[in-house]
């Protein structure tokens, strides 16, 4: 293992059929809150590990990919007729990438992963080869026979087991490989264990319950109780000549460019500014200051990505977003469905989500005398609700 190598990595396993959960596509691609639920497990694990691995089945890459494009995943490996298997697969990927000090491996099928289960597993890693999350059991458990009920089962040290599941990478790697292939195993945890390893129990989330009948689907929809929040956003930068001229993510043909620290894009730095102030969480100059060398020419979907993931962080979903871009030229017309589509893959949103208009000042001001280009924009978001 190297000094650059990713300190916590996920594992997200996603080649079931799901056939359970009913309708025509696996579960993992089914929707929940306006969003594909391989997504919503990708995005929430994205903002707390290094690095992310897929494991998927051989019929579901080209999906896969096309779902999860606005994100930089590690890896994306072809699964095994057993969960067991696909993640000896992915285990592998990892290690011919490199390794990794830590790895969370994790369900798709369990898309609304809670910050604190991370924090509570890599704590109880301290000393430990593994931990789990868990839940108690709540109701009465008997044995049955014919039909008939049998002997109450006494439940005091029962516990739900969750994922993700979490590891020292390299002993997690080696117990599979020992594993006696004739052997089914219910999940990893098992496999450490049996290789005489300790696994610790930490507190898991009912959010975390795992979507396998439809039913589950209708109840992770009730269970997420969300509030409405909506940001405004605007910029400006100057016309110049020998500048190239991003806008709403691409590079459109023009005699004159944006003047700015980093590309001086207003279409996406209005975005970045109405997200950040729906979350009431400052703005594009105070995330990225323009007196910081490092941003200096930097590409703003890049800006945009960030917003987005603070917005995951915070277990919100971007609705949608309303832009208006202010110029007397270029012609914007041309352009709009490419800037709506780029800017629908770095917010990982259906580009109907994602509005672009144009207008012009009739000649008024910086903007009508074509010495600048102005740009607003409008974010709707879904967050959870307080308790």
């Amino acid at each position: 293992m190297t000094s650059d190598t990713p300190r916590t990595v996920a594992l997200i396993v996603a080649a079931g059929q799901g056939r359970r959960a009913g309708g025509e596509n696996p579960k993992q691609f089914r929707t929940v809150a306006g969003k594909p639920v391989i997504v919503h497990a990708v995005e929430r694990l994205m903002v707390m590990v290094d690095a992310i691995h897929l494991v998927t089945g051989a019929d579901q890459e080209a999906e896969a990919r096309r779902l999860l494009k606005a994100w930089d995943l590690a890896s994306v490996t072809i699964g095994a007729d057993s969960r067991r298997g696909s993640v000896r697969a992915g285990l592998e990927a990892i290690a011919q990438g490199g390794g990794a000090e830590i790895v969370l491996i994790h369900d798709a099928a369990r898309p609304f992963l809670a910050p604190e289960v991370v924090k509570r597993l890599l704590a109880a890693l301290d000393g430990a080869a593994g931990a789990i999350p868990v839940l108690p059991v709540a109701d009465t458990l008997v044995r049955s026979g014919d039909g008939a009920m049998g002997d109450n089962v006494d439940r005091t040290d029962l516990h739900r087991v969750q994922t993700p599941q979490a590891f020292r990478f390299d002993e997690i790697l080696a117990a599979h490989r020992a594993w006696n292939d004739a052997e089914e195993a219910t999940d990893d945890a098992q496999i450490l264990r049996r290789s005489g390893h300790d696994v610790m129990l930490v507190q898991g989330d009912e959010r975390l319950a795992k979507l396998t009948f439809p039913e589950d689907f209708a109840r992770a929809e009730a269970m997420l109780p969300r509030v409405t929040r909506v940001g405004m956003g605007y910029d400006v930068h100057r016309l110049a000549p020998e500048e190239q001229l991003w806008l709403g993510g691409i590079l459109v043909p023009h005699d004159r460019g944006l003047a700015g620290h980093s590309d001086a894009d207003v279409a996406l730095h209005a975005i970045v500014d109405a997200m950040l102030g729906a979350l009431a969480d400052g703005d594009i100059g105070s995330h990225f200051p323009p007196s910081d060398p490092q941003w200096r020419g930097a590409s703003s979907d890049k800006f945009l990505a960030y917003a987005r993931d603070r917005v995951v962080l915070r277990g919100g979903l971007i609705e949608h977003v309303d832009l208006t871009i202010i110029c007397e030229a270029p012609k914007i017309g041309p352009h709009r469905d490419a800037m709506r589509q780029r800017i629908a893959d770095i917010l990982s949103l259906p580009i109907d989500r994602v509005s672009v208009k144009a207008t012009t000042t009739e000649r008024l001001g910086f903007a009508g005398r074509r010495e600048g280009i102005a740009a607003q924009a409008v974010a709707t978001l879904s967050l959870p609700a307080l308790p």
